[in-house]
């Protein structure tokens, strides 16, 4: 059965009016969230931590910035921008004693509350507006008069009136623009993982690197190399993003076409699909979660090692080479968008 699909006519803004909605946060979605709701009308103040090094940031964009506890006593609504294994720290010092029933607590993900790092009262609505795109893309597209689509969820609703809030939220961002979908917070956590992980980055990345390795290996220049596997990939995917699959096969050569369709499983095979499965279990059963965790509370060693190791893969270096050679290809303009909680 397909999705129902909420737009602009579907939310009422007003149900913001007269309240104030307190960002916690002010990274990637935090600024974003705060940003766009303030364009449309909200009041939005932004909680962060004593010295974080967002507060200038903030207030050059005109918020009223507060210590977080001070934020969330202010708030009818709080959300909370905050990377997922940092939230429960977050939470139970300067959230969870002053949250009442008349408050509701909203999150981008539903890692938090699906893996039960936090578990909130239950007389407080808890929902979720989680835009499909990072922060920067829903506030250009918001500046732009388009929209990020958008999964609302509702988790818990005492009050009977979490969706009305949820798709207020989502109007007030954009996201009613281009398209707002229900789910759960199950099905939005373990979904957006397994794509993190299996295909939009940790799959793409593994078959850039691959590729890449496999022609110089070959003894083909990294320049071409480069090009093939990293530059030109751009240009498939905006394709794909605008026409689907098909729609690209359309755009490109019948040799690339024939390559695409014969070689292409070949490459990405039964084995592949087997072993996204496998990661998907792993997701779904949680043990992902536990390892990330437990990451998290030895100090983060492997992950900064990996991290390291790929900035230091030979394309990184090449690719900072040739793009220095195209000017108009640059760093979006992200203030606010990288500073952390």
């Amino acid at each position: 059965m397909p999705a129902k699909i909420y737009t602009d006519k579907d939310a009422d803004l007003g149900i913001l009016s007269g309240k104030t909605v307190a960002v916690i946060g002010f990274g990637s979605q935090g600024h974003a969230h705060a940003l766009n709701l303030k364009d449309s009308g909200v009041h939005v103040i932004i909680g962060l931590y004593p010295k974080s090094k967002s507060r200038v940031v903030a207030k050059e964009f005109g918020f009223e910035v507060y210590d977080t506890a001070e934020a969330v006593k202010k708030a009818d609504v709080i959300q909370l921008a905050v990377p997922d294994l940092k939230i429960a720290d977050v939470y139970e010092k300067d959230i969870v004693p002053h949250l009442d029933s008349k408050k509701t607590l909203l999150f981008t993900h539903g890692f938090a509350i699906h893996f039960h790092t936090i578990v909130p009262p239950k007389d407080v609505d808890i929902i979720m507006v989680a835009p499909k795109g990072p922060g920067h893309i829903v506030r250009r597209q918001f500046v732009e008069g388009k929209g990020v689509p958008a999964l609302i969820a509702i988790y818990q609703n005492p009050s009977k009136m979490a969706k009305k809030v949820a798709l207020a939220w989502a109007k007030g961002i954009g996201a009613t623009r281009g398209g707002v979908f229900e789910t759960t917070f199950k099905e939005e956590t373990e979904t957006d993982l397994f794509g993190e992980q299996a295909v939009l980055c940790g799959g793409l990345a593994a078959l850039i690197y691959n590729g890449y390795e496999t022609l110089v290996e070959a003894g083909y220049q990294p320049e071409m190399a480069y090009f093939e596997v990293l530059h030109e990939l751009k240009l498939i995917v905006d394709l794909i993003n605008e026409s689907g699959v098909s729609g690209m096969r359309f755009s490109i050569s019948e040799t690339a076409k024939y390559g695409d369709v014969v070689v292409g499983p070949k490459v990405i095979d039964a084995s592949v699909k087997k072993r996204m499965q496998a990661a998907l279990k792993d997701i779904q059963s949680g043990k992902f979660a536990n390892e990330w965790i437990r990451e998290y509370k030895s100090g983060l060693k492997k992950y900064k090692s990996l991290l390291s190791a790929g900035e230091k893969h030979p394309i990184e270096k090449v690719g900072a080479r040739l793009r220095g050679l195209m000017p108009w290809i640059k760093k979006k303009n992200l203030k606010g968008a990288q500073a952390a909680y």
